[in-house]
């Protein structure tokens, strides 16, 4: 690892009643670095980033974002950290417009050209309220609202996952676009491995409760065509493994 560590997760637990879900979770990933969290469904991704948000609140270890604790100082990680769930979760009733009004006035690096120019970009309806669009327009606009405030650590939940193609390559070209600008440090969770090819500058398998391996994608994907059979083949390298 190169570079000050902007995600830190030590010795991380997490269980939803008597199914544990996290444990002994270990995780290190460098400011300025593009990681790909693959993991089957109900792998406990999308717990993760929600421990990272300050969500959710580990039963065991610690979870620091850019050095701050995300449950104790939730407000002050808020304005430097963006997050898209899997699953739009706004207030239904607003427009983008509206969210975007609602959300700059607690971010101080809000950019309201970059907010309009993402829309736009990213043809999100302007009057249609949230709970009116599709899936993939709503995932649009949280995308279009959470880059407007030029987060220095993005994180993205499966925000591919249910989408038509046309709005699963306008989000993934999106994000790719997101990456040239800046230094920005960001965790996408994903089972899709195209995506995860596409993405990452390095990859993180979740497996059984841990992070399995963290490998650069120059490395995991090295003599392989296409990139995503040498994905796949390295997670499931991890999990054969992890039930050895």
């Amino acid at each position: 690892m190169s570079g000050p560590v902007a995600i830190e997760a030590k010795g991380v637990a997490y269980a939803f009643g008597r199914r544990r879900v996290l444990h002994g979770l270990d995780l290190a990933l460098s400011a300025g670095s593009t990681t790909v969290l693959l993991g089957a469904n109900g792998a406990g991704k999308t717990t993760l980033l929600r421990l990272l948000c300050g969500l959710l609140k580990p039963a065991e270890g610690s979870v620091s974002v850019l050095g701050i604790d995300p449950v104790r100082e939730r407000d002050r990680l808020s304005a430097r950290l963006g997050f898209v769930p899997d699953a739009p979760d706004a207030w239904p009733w607003m427009t983008a417009e509206e969210l975007g009004r609602f959300l700059a006035a607690h971010h101080p690096r809000w950019d309201e050209a970059l907010a309009k120019d993402l829309r736009a970009s990213m043809r999100v309806p302007a009057n249609r309220r949230l709970r009116d669009m599709s899936r993939g327009e709503a995932t649009k606009a949280m995308l279009a609202t959470t880059l407007a405030h030029q987060p220095e650590v993005l994180l993205l939940d499966e925000p591919f996952g249910g989408l038509d193609p046309i709005a699963h390559e306008e989000i993934l070209e999106c994000v790719v676009r997101s990456l040239e600008v800046g230094t920005r440090t960001v965790l996408v969770s994903t089972h899709d491995l195209d995506v995860a090819a596409r993405l990452g500058d390095q990859v993180a398998v979740l497996s059984n409760g841990r992070i399995g391996r963290v490998v650069p994608m120059d490395e995991a994907t090295a003599g392989t065509a296409p990139r995503r059979e040498a994905l796949k083949g390295m997670f499931a390298d991890v999990v054969r493994g992890e039930r050895s």
